[in-house]
């Protein structure tokens, strides 16, 4: 159990061959081209589950300067010491474990052209598959009002080799890319 939770810090690995899936939800009534500016909202990440072996200062390093770099080539600065920003950033970095049932069904009987049957008893094999999703949620509060404004995620099944550190940070940024794709709205 324990190696299978040390791959959680790297289930921004979200990228490569797998299958990620992103979505995006805001608020149309809000002024998107009004935000220019933006600052991390404390805890600037926050781990589900909360537990120690999953925290990473690495994995929120990583994640915290793909989001500053995303933010940046959409036109948004970081906001000067001691000024309030127009947006704050939070990300959420999510792991469930979850499981699959996969049934196979063998043998069984075949009839011919003209008549009569052959084959084997049949029967049906059933394997349990446990996994585990991982989820990358980046949310923009308004600086203002405190009221989230924009959401993105990405999520897929975690591999079981993460893969090296330059590896695991361009993975990072690859998914926080995807996830801000379409920040602002159109």
């Amino acid at each position: 159990m324990f190696p299978r939770l040390l791959i959680v810090p790297l289930l921004l690995l979200l990228a490569a061959c797998q299958n990620i899936q992103v979505e995006r939800d805001y608020d149309p009534n809000r002024d998107f081209a009004a935000y220019r500016s933006w600052s991390w909202q404390e805890p600037a990440l926050i781990y589900s589950p909360d537990d120690p072996r999953l925290k990473s200062d690495l994995t929120e390093q990583r994640i915290r300067e793909a989001t500053a770099e995303q933010l940046d080539q959409r036109g948004l600065r970081p906001a000067a010491a001691g000024s309030p920003a127009d947006l704050k950033v939070q990300a959420v970095l999510m792991v469930e474990n979850r499981q699959n049932q996969v049934s196979t069904y063998h043998g069984g009987f075949w009839g011919g052209p003209w008549g009569g049957y052959w084959g084997g008893p049949a029967y049906t094999e059933t394997r349990t598959l446990d996994y585990q999703i991982g989820t990358l949620q980046i949310d923009l509060f308004d600086g203002r009002d405190g009221k989230l404004v924009w959401r993105g995620s990405a999520q897929q099944v975690l591999r079981n080799n993460p893969g090296n550190p330059a590896e695991r940070a361009a993975a990072i940024r690859e998914t926080v890319a995807r996830v801000m794709a379409q920040y602002p709205p159109r």
